[in-house]
């Protein structure tokens, strides 16, 4: 495929798929779908043609996803400014209300298949641009070229006539952008130090162990759980069996879980709470997670853009979304670097006043934080209540002291209160609820509804009816919340979105500065490095760290501009400039 003369029409798409033989087919096309042109390519020689192509025309690149594709690329030095990743815009357009007919995209079944993230490849000898492996995967979603751009057709079709295709647009764009973001955070990876993490491990559990044998503290506290419990051969491990033995020293418990024992006073109590403590510790986070995940300084987690039912992001390796505090002084830039590392407050009820245009909750939390405003407007009188308060009606607390506050904040935030208790109300009438940019929530099983109209008829047990009522509470829950947290989730894909292109245009460093583990991509200039919810870190290079620091704040601005455009909503983070990681 040649690129086009000064006359030709400038391709806005360039859609990649497999063809025969094992090559890769390109296809070029105009703003209005028109093909343009075609090539074919090698597989080796894939990433030196669409790093020209990028570099030429920096088209929108189209294909099945970008889990499959784009590690190959990075690995060869090659990144892009934008693509459509197919397999997870499916997801959001065959179910999104804003779509007026998605017959054609679920008739599309197999674009259905979700689609397992590869873990990072450990010897450097291996293919890295294997994309006819990744094909072949168990539960792939198409690349046949074919398909993919009937696939594309289909999507256009779909945004083009949809109630509100400006908001979709701005979804598209964003869930596809953090595709690239999840690939480029694997590939650049964590700083991580092993030598502070062993003495984490070490201080909290003892010395490592030779295989098979458990950390000698966790011994030390199973010993004082078995002495008080007077039964040493009891399994702490195993539920019923230590169940059986709390109960036979008459602490009556339903389960052992942390909240539950905390409410006892035992000798067994303590220690097995430490013990429960360390065990956790060390089955997520322990040696063999160590040699499993950090390789040459860098902790490379797996990440799944809109791996949760609201868009949120999952993991499917390596647990970046859990990583406990108490390891957080682990991760640890490089020499001469340093973490950029900022989150925002209160992100959720913030995303609740802008979109319900709330001006007393906007007003509580603009240039501080918001649960303190609440306590100023004379609402409750701590901040923990006001937190309480929040959580609760993002949540649907009834009870306790949720229960007490949300009701004041109904008479103070009424456009605020409106939106979610709505939300609830649709959810526990078997409706669906949106996001602000368009990505509904699940329809209701066939068996709920037929549940819900069991329950409704004359000869309806009492027992029928409670299940009935409390299934659609369960529901009104889950949808009250499903409005804001999904959008807090395109919020920060868009504050993401906005940073990753800032941070594309900062002046690489000199070789000598550079930081080898983040390979040729990302090695010699700031990057996002780990993403969290509402937090991010950038691994930048230290002459970088403040502009990236100014690079986060305005890419929040930015973010709270595009979705919510003339609100006076602000979006302030906590941001901290350092070599190490703090416990936060």
């Amino acid at each position: 495929m040649t690129a086009p003369g000064p006359s030709a029409t400038p391709p806005a798409w360039c859609v990649l798929g497999h063809g025969e033989g094992g090559r890769t087919r390109l296809t070029s096309l105009g703003p209005d779908g028109a093909v343009l042109g075609q090539d074919e390519a090698d597989p080796a020689a894939l990433p030196a043609l669409v790093g020209r192509w990028e570099a030429e025309h920096s088209p929108r690149w189209v294909w099945s996803d970008a889990a499959s594709w784009y590690p190959g690329l990075l690995a060869a030095g090659v990144t892009l400014e934008r693509c459509h990743d197919l397999r997870l815009i499916h997801r959001i357009l065959a179910h999104s209300e804003l779509v007026r007919d998605a017959g054609a995209l679920r008739a599309a079944s197999d674009w259905d298949t979700p689609l397992e993230p590869r873990e990072p490849e450990r010897d450097a000898g291996a293919t890295l641009f294997d994309l006819d492996a990744a094909a072949r995967r168990p539960g792939a979603v198409p690349s046949d070229h074919a398909e993919t751009l009937a696939e594309l057709a289909r999507q256009r079709t779909a945004i083009d006539a949809a109630h509100d295709p400006a908001r979709l647009r701005l979804l598209v764009a964003a869930e596809s952008a953090g595709a690239l973001i999840a690939a480029e955070l694997q590939r650049a990876g964590i700083p991580w130090d092993v030598a502070e993490h062993d003495r984490i491990l070490t201080a909290a559990l003892g010395p490592r162990p030779s295989p098979g044998t458990p950390p000698a503290l966790m011994v030390e506290a199973a010993a004082e759980v078995r002495t008080a419990l007077d039964d040493p051969l009891v399994p702490l491990d195993s539920h019923p069996r230590l169940l059986r033995a709390l109960h036979r020293a008459g602490i009556e418990v339903s389960s052992t879980s942390q909240w539950e024992l905390q409410g006892h006073d035992h000798p067994a109590i303590a220690p097995l709470l430490r013990y429960k403590k360390m065990s956790r510790l060390l089955t997520a986070n322990g040696w063999t997670w160590l040699d499993e995940w950090v390789h040459e300084g860098r902790y490379r987690p797996v990440y799944v853009p809109g791996g949760v039912v609201t868009g949120r992001w999952a993991s499917s390796g390596g647990g970046a979304l859990q990583i406990p505090r108490q390891l957080r002084p682990a991760l640890r830039a490089d020499p001469g670097w340093r973490l950029v590392s900022a989150d925002v407050s209160q992100l959720e009820p913030r995303v609740l006043a802008a979109m319900s245009a709330d001006p007393a909750m906007i007003a509580a939390g603009a240039g501080k934080d918001l649960y303190s405003g609440i306590v100023e407007a004379g609402i409750v009188a701590t901040r923990q209540e006001a937190k309480i308060g929040v959580l609760g009606a993002l949540y649907g607390g009834t009870t306790g002291d949720s229960g007490r506050v949300v009701p004041r904040l109904r008479r103070t935030f009424p456009a605020a209160m409106a939106l979610v208790d709505g939300a609830a109300a649709t959810g526990e009438r078997g409706g669906t609820v949106t996001t602000w940019l368009g990505r509904s929530s699940p329809a209701v099983e066939e068996s709920w509804t037929a549940a819900q109209r069991s329950a409704n008829q004359p000869e309806a047990s009492a027992g029928q009816q409670e299940a009935a009522r409390r299934s659609a509470r369960d529901r009104g829950r889950f949808t009250r919340n499903f409005v804001v947290q999904g959008t807090a989730a395109e919020w920060a894909l868009s504050w993401m979105a906005a940073l990753r292109l800032r941070l594309a245009r900062f002046t690489p460093v000199p070789v000598e500065h550079a930081a080898g583990p983040s390979g040729p991509v990302f090695s010699r200039r700031a990057h996002l490095a780990f993403f969290l919810h509402d937090e991010v870190i950038v691994h930048a290079p230290a002459g970088q760290a403040e502009a990236a620091a100014a690079a986060i704040r305005e890419s929040a601005q930015a973010a709270g501009r595009l979705l919510f455009p003339g609100s006076p909503i602000d979006f302030p983070l906590d941001l901290e400039i350092s070599e190490r990681s703090a416990q936060k």
